[in-house]
């Protein structure tokens, strides 16, 4: 069995202008560092084996100030990454309609599937690794698809359940995950 405690990464531009970053490098505002700095206050680093981060930039800051003093251990992990937008990165949000890429890839880019695939296979590795205790900071999509796999969602209601639209942050979500899970 893995405890994993699951961060967000701290706003961005886009974030603040509602729009899809995708897998475009886009670092954190100053809003960002100044949310982050703040929930880092809230963290003890050292109840993690390990801490995860997406190979994007601004999970990269938000893990650097969240676990500042472990910064050298980030482990950063290209499955964590956002969905791939595709054509539709740098759109506004709300033409990203999720349910219509479940299993549809956005064009030029993956499905929320695709995505799934990979935190499935990401999540095989920490029980190989036998990690207990484990942090990660990443985006929307892969939350997401732990909703899925962990909590048995369906992507429609994983998608209607997103604290995003529910407004409902809160500094990490717990999830836990045995191979039972998938």
């Amino acid at each position: 069995m893995v405890e994993i405690m699951y961060y967000v990464h701290g706003s961005t531009i886009d974030n603040e202008r509602k729009i899809a970053t995708g897998w475009d490098q886009i670092p954190l505002s100053l809003k960002g560092i100044e949310q982050t700095q703040m929930a880092a206050l809230q963290i003890d680093s050292q109840v993690y084996d390990v801490v995860f981060s997406s190979d994007l930039i601004r999970a990269i800051e938000s893990a650097s100030i969240l676990f500042a003093d472990r910064r050298d251990d980030i482990k950063i992990d290209q499955r964590l990454r956002e969905c791939n937008y595709g054509e539709l990165t740098k759109r506004p949000n709300k033409e990203l309609v999720f349910e219509e890429y479940i299993d549809t890839q956005f064009p030029c880019g993956e499905s929320l599937k695709d995505v799934e695939a990979r935190m499935r296979d990401f999540l095989k590795e920490l029980e190989i690794n036998k990690y207990k205790k484990v942090a990660i900071v990443s985006h929307r999509i892969p939350q997401l698809a732990l909703n899925v796999i962990l909590l048995k969602l369906s992507w429609k209601d994983a998608i209607d359940r997103d604290w995003r639209v529910c407004g409902r942050w809160q500094l990490g979500w717990r999830y836990v995950y045995s191979n039972e899970n998938l």
